[in-house]
Order: structure tokens, then C-alpha cells, then sequence
């Protein structure tokens, strides 16, 4: 760390949907040394200027190496990941004395209840948890909430869009706000954070690093509903509502639906139940009602609908996002 600022960091995931995006974004930031660790076996690549760190989940030396002398560790892991990696990335990170960690989570600040309605509240909370216990470093959760590219053309049950049928569903009658952001926002916040003053030091003014130690970060790129969803998208394709299938669906039953199906192991049910919990009356997706949002402290900048839309739709024909469902 040099004086009040990061200089090094260090990202797990760095060339998967999200971790390229928050690569590209502190390599154009121009602030940080970014460091991308990955297995020995990986055949990823990584843009010019990350060093590459290779490393051995089943020797914990190896990641403690790797992460000697790192300012911050940014997780972002696939779900796929096999469990416990997380947690060694963590231990070693406090071995190496590494001070921040923002872990695998790129979603919504739960409260306990809501946490476990969606599944994924508890084992959040016990790597944040974990994080404190050791007592070396400070996390900060990456609250965006869903990812608009993804949950827009990925699965139906996301965001309710099947693009290849021009199929709509909608949960209850599609004017329930949320909160999204797009990739690229989540790599322009994530820059725009750790580029921050780490303390309130002489001739410091404005937010610093430590007002998020051991807290959440709220951003967003729109507040919006499916039906808000639903006229940008006709507006980017260039169709009518009449060339659309138009249904509705309680989002409550909906809800419960999912749950009754993941407990018979079924992946599309925990979609089901984790957009649909998000889209309930209680503003339960809806950060900016909830927490409010850090936009304005990161000096974010605003996103147009359509353009992002238009990206969406653009991944979408070309078979980045959402084929494998089609």
C-alpha cells in the first residue's frame, strides 16, 4: 500500500462474466497493479499490464505466495466453484496479512430472513463472518443486485424475457421495481472504491475507504420494473407488444413454486425462487428504498436503458448469454 492509497490487488475470477469487467475497469483507472490468480492447469487469458499468479487450491502455500504484499482480494467465483475454495482464499489472505476482501457475493445486502427465503443469505454471512474471526482483514460486500445483461437474456425465469419465442412473463402485473446493474457498472464502482483515500488522513475531504470496513456497497445502474424492462427491449428489436406472448404469474406462488422444485434438485427452481423473492411487494430487491445507493459518493456515471439493453440483446444473438436456454 503506498501511503493512503491501494496499489495492489488481487482478483480470483479475473476473466469470468463479472471479473473481466472489474479488470478492465482498474486498468483503465490507471491506479492499481492488478494481479489475476488462477489454477496452474487455467487457459484463460488476462488483458496487458495483469500479472498472472498461478496457484494450487490443494496447497494453501501457494496462495499465501500470491498473496504477499496485496492490498485487496476481489472474489468472484462461478457458483460452480467447488466448495471450500472461498474460505482458503480468505484463510490465506490472513495469513498474508492482506487488509481488504471483497468477497463472493455481487448481489444484495439480505437481511437474515430475505438471506434465507433466497438460499444464499446464510453462507454469505458465514464467509463474512469467517473473514472477522480471523481478524486481519475487513470485507466489503458488493451490493449490485442482478446483473441486467444476464438477467435479461438468460433464462425466463430471471427476468421473465424468453427472446427466441418473444415470451413475456410477467410477476404479478410487472410494475414492482428493483434494482440492477450492468457489468460494466460493477467494474466502474469496484475501481471507483478502492481508487478511494483508505482514511480520513490531513487534507482528506469526501468518502474513504474505511466507510465501508466490515459494510456494504450500493450502487445500481437503473431502478426499474418488467414493464420498463419490456418497453426498452421493443424499443431495441424494433417490435410491437401485439408480437409478443404476454402472461402473468403471482409472484408469491411463483416464489414457492421455485422452492418446491429446488428441493427436488432442480437448478431452474432456485432461479425461480431467487428472482421471484426479489420482486415481492416489499421492495425486497429494491436497494436504493432499502439502503440507499453509494452512486453519488463513487462518482459513478449515469447509463442509458437502451444502450444497455441493445449489449444485452447484442450477447444474446451472438451466443454469449442465455443460448444454452433458447
Amino acid at each position: 500500500m503506498s501511503s493512503n492509497h491501494l496499489t495492489k490487488i488481487a482478483i480470483v475470477g479475473a476473466s469470468g462474466s463479472v471479473g473481466k469487467y472489474v479488470v478492465a475497469s482498474l486498468l483503465a483507472n490507471g491506479k492499481h497493479q492488478v494481479m489475476a490468480i488462477t489454477r496452474a492447469d487455467s487457459k484463460a487469458v488476462f488483458p496487458k499490464g495483469v500479472v498472472i499468479a498461478k496457484v494450487d487450491y490443494d496447497d494453501q502455500a501457494t496462495l499465501v505466495a500470491a498473496l504477499q504484499g496485496q492490498d485487496a482480494l476481489i472474489i468472484t467465483m462461478s457458483v460452480a466453484a467447488p466448495p471450500g475454495q472461498q474460505q482458503k482464499l480468505i484463510a490465506a489472505a490472513a495469513e498474508a496479512k492482506v487488509p481488504w476482501i471483497l468477497p463472493n457475493e455481487w448481489g444484495g445486502e439480505y437481511s437474515d430472513l430475505v438471506g434465507q427465503e433466497v438460499l444464499i443469505g446464510p453462507a454469505n454471512k458465514a464467509m463474512r463472518e469467517y473473514i472477522e474471526e480471523l481478524g486481519v482483514s475487513s470485507w466489503i460486500g458488493v451490493a449490485c443486485g442482478f446483473w441486467y445483461e444476464f438477467s435479461l437474456v438468460g433464462m425466463q425465469e430471471q427476468f421473465g424475457f424468453d427472446l427466441k419465442n418473444r415470451d413475456v412473463m410477467l410477476y404479478d402485473d410487472g410494475t414492482t421495481t428493483i434494482t440492477t446493474s450492468t457489468w460494466q457498472k460493477c467494474g466502474e464502482a469496484v475501481a471507483a472504491l478502492l481508487a478511494l483515500p483508505v482514511s480520513k488522513a490531513t487534507g482528506v475531504e469526501g468518502p474513504v475507504l474505511e466507510d465501508w470496513r466490515n459494510k456494504y456497497t450500493h450502487f445500481s445502474s437503473f431502478e426499474i420494473s418488467q414493464r420498463d424492462m419490456f418497453e426498452s427491449l421493443k424499443r431495441v428489436t424494433g417490435t410491437k407488444e401485439e408480437d409478443w406472448k404476454v402472461s402473468t404469474v403471482p409472484v408469491e406462488d411463483y416464489y414457492k413454486q421455485g422452492r418446491d422444485e429446488l428441493a427436488k434438485g432442480s437448478r431452474i427452481g432456485f432461479a425461480k425462487a431467487l428472482y421471484g423473492r426479489m420482486f415481492f411487494k416489499d421492495g425486497a430487491g429494491n436497494a436504493r428504498v432499502l439502503t440507499g445507493l453509494d452512486d453519488e459518493k463513487l462518482g459513478l456515471s449515469k447509463e442509458v436503458l437502451d444502450d444497455a439493453t441493445k449489449r444485452a440483446v447484442d450477447m444474446y444473438e451472438s451466443g454469449l448469454l442465455g443460448q444454452s436456454h433458447a
